[in-house]
């Protein structure tokens, strides 16, 4: 497994641990759930994002991971 997809699955198990479900964009369904964390998100000016978080299937936030060294951690 490289390491981009370990980091994926520690943030995903992050993120559902702290009430969020989690989504590939392919499936995208934002009203699924109250809090919804969309993989892969295309914005709309066409850059792709980690995730996009939703919240009542609003938009809320754009999540990009970075190395432990680069910022802030989950």
């Amino acid at each position: 497994m490289q390491i981009e997809e370990k980091a994926r699955l520690e943030i995903d198990r992050k993120l559902f641990e702290a009430g969020w479900m989690v989504q590939d964009l392919k499936e995208m369904d934002i009203t699924a759930s109250l809090g919804v964390a969309v993989r892969k998100f295309q914005t709309a000016d066409n850059h792709e994002v980690d995730y996009a978080l939703f919240v009542d299937g609003d938009i809320v936030g754009l999540v990009e991971a970075k190395e432990d060294n680069k910022g802030s951690r989950l």
